[in-house]
């Protein structure tokens, strides 16, 4: 099993568009009440972490430079390195958009061992996406995830079954998959810190504690046993965006842009994924918390941001909200199909050349020109009387 993880994956694609921060700490997130979506090592020398609310991030690390995120790149390149694994092999698990399990028991006859995989793919990720990845290898899928972490950053660590015991049992038991922080505070509430304790705690002791079946886990995962096994990953099942507002809104005007920008940003990741989608789920959170969702499924699925945004704001508007103040909005796309399998049945006075074909150019000039090249009218018209 082999376990990639990118390194800062959010804070690298960030730096792909600003190469003058490299080596800087620069921190991926919003305004001063979002949270940190990711840090560069640089930032995390000083204690920067990922959820992190960003007051705190800044607090902690006065020079940082905060970086807003740009979902659209991370996007295509997270499609990028999942084609990468894929060509290895189609026993590809991915986690998230920045790691993956790779099962690569059957691919030795055409790429050689473990080490030579693991090698190609951090090469070639570097070559074609311009970022770097930690490579971790083992039996089991629990040890190559905490073999890739020990690897990182930019590095790669095997281990052969003889080896995983002797690398597990010094760690701290914080470093088991799938041990939070009330886990661990109730480990060492009995007095367990390492994972060798663990492993020869008696498990009577542990079934007290957590039940028979966690202990049964927990003492596998000390003896690195885990026969969880890869298991490809479906298509997604929704597409969508969100943004918490650098504060509270309660401008109809505002919010209507503020949802076109967000369609805007659905659709684009809907057409790089090939899928489109029949059900538009809007999500309001007000300044209270309070947090309420509505949708509505259209006639014909759609990846068009005119289509997207037309809906939500019409979900938006039925609430009848009167200048309700808005912490943050989300637009979601569900009713997910293959854009190739999926009849879309066009209207008998429809030109033809329709908003697709427009969007599908704006996408063109997008990859060659860079995000934002093409806007709708609105939205440049806001971006030039805040600049």
């Amino acid at each position: 099993m082999l376990h990639v993880d990118m390194d800062a994956f959010y804070a690298a694609v960030s730096l792909l568009e600003h190469p003058d921060l490299v080596g800087q700490p620069v921190v991926v997130g919003g305004g001063w009440r979002s949270v940190v979506l990711c840090a560069t090592y640089e930032a995390r020398a000083y204690g920067v972490r990922s959820g992190m609310p960003m007051a705190t991030a800044r607090r902690l690390c006065p020079p940082a430079v905060v970086v807003r995120p740009d979902h659209d790149a991370y996007a295509r390149v997270s499609e990028g390195v999942m084609a990468v694994f894929a060509e290895v092999t189609p026993q590809l698990e991915p986690v998230s958009m920045e790691e993956a399990f790779l099962d690569v028991s059957a691919t030795g006859r055409q790429w050689g061992g473990p080490a030579r995989i693991g090698q190609w793919i951090r090469d070639t990720v570097a070559d074609e996406q311009g970022i770097t990845c930690s490579v971790g290898g083992a039996p089991t899928k629990a040890m190559a995830k905490i073999a890739s972490r020990a690897a990182k950053p930019d590095g790669m660590r095997l281990l052969t079954r003889d080896q995983v015991v002797p690398f597990l049992h010094p760690m701290p038991v914080s470093a088991l998959w799938g041990v939070g922080e009330s886990t661990e505070a109730e480990l060492h509430r009995l007095g367990l810190r390492t994972v060798a304790q663990l492993a020869h705690v008696p498990r009577s002791t542990l079934s007290r504690a957590f039940g028979e079946q966690t202990a049964m886990h927990l003492h596998a995962l000390a003896w690195g046993v885990d026969d969880s096994p890869v298991v490809p990953a479906r298509r997604e099942r929704s597409v969508g965006s969100s943004q918490t507002m650098a504060h509270d809104v309660d401008d109809p005007e505002v919010v209507r842009r503020q949802l076109l920008q967000l369609a805007e940003r659905t659709a684009s990741r809907m057409r790089h994924a090939g899928v489109l989608g029949r059900t538009v789920v809007l999500t309001v959170r007000f300044s209270d918390f309070t947090t309420i969702t509505r949708s509505r499924t259209i006639a014909v699925p759609t990846d068009v941001t005119r289509d997207v945004h037309a809906t939500a704001w019409s979900l938006y508007t039925a609430l009848g909200l009167q200048r309700a103040r808005i912490r943050m909005l989300g637009v979601r796309m569900e009713g997910i199909t293959e854009a190739d399998g999926t009849l879309v049945q066009g209207r008998l006075d429809e030109p033809e050349h329709g908003w697709r074909d427009a969007e599908r150019a704006m996408d063109r000039a997008a990859a060659r020109f860079g995000q934002g090249a093409v806007r709708p009218a609105s939205l440049l018209r806001e971006h030039s009387r805040s600049a």
